[in-house]
């Protein structure tokens, strides 16, 4: 005797169909929503640091280069508000968090000397520059329906590598203690990043 299983009803049939295609989505807003809410804090921590240094005539060199830095950020953040917009992705509710936070990061490094200030960023763009990794081979994977989204994500990351590589050249390895320091403030990005994800 054979056992027939039910077969779902229709309007079940059409959610167990769309589930590959809304998982795909849901990833895509979340890679969406998390590279918008660190492009933003990004822009803050510059904001931070210049606040503070802008302030000291004898850093006019180092203001420069944080000020050409933090110009790619604002392009950055540009981009992905556009972007947020156009696919009408929920930013993250944690937005003012990474408000304060992120100001009070880079005005706290500042504070703290120009190798610490470098330190902040090379901690940052390392952990900016694995997550956008992650996200291009995953993007690599979706074939060319997401090549646009694909090729800023890489575009940004290239830039981002650049400031990390420009942090190290300037010193940051020498700022004090900065095996504690850095790898505090990797922990920290990591963090807001799995929170930006999902929230």
């Amino acid at each position: 005797m054979t056992h027939r299983h039910p077969r779902p009803e229709p309007d079940k049939m059409a959610r167990l169909s769309a589930q590959p295609g809304q998982a795909r989505d849901e990833a895509i807003e979340e890679m969406i929503r998390v590279d918008h809410a660190g492009e933003y804090g990004a822009v803050r921590i510059y904001q931070g640091q210049l606040a503070v240094l802008r302030n000291l005539p004898h850093k006019k060199e180092l203001v420069e280069k944080l000020e050409h830095m933090a110009k790619d950020e604002e392009l950055h953040l540009a981009r992905f508000n556009e972007i947020v917009n156009e696919r009408g992705v929920r930013p993250t509710a944690f937005a003012p968090v990474w408000h304060v936070a992120g100001f009070a990061l880079g005005a706290a490094t500042a504070l703290m000397g120009e190798k610490a200030a470098h330190a902040c960023t090379a901690a940052v763009e390392e952990v900016i520059d694995e997550h956008y990794k992650a996200q291009v081979d995953r993007l690599d994977g979706l074939g060319s329906a997401e090549r646009p989204l694909r090729d800023t994500i890489e575009e940004f990351r290239l830039e981002e590598v650049r400031h990390r590589d420009e942090a190290i050249e300037a010193g940051a390895k020498e700022a004090p203690a900065y095996p504690l320091l850095s790898g505090a403030i990797k922990a920290a990005c990591r963090l807001a990043i799995r929170i930006s994800e999902k929230a």
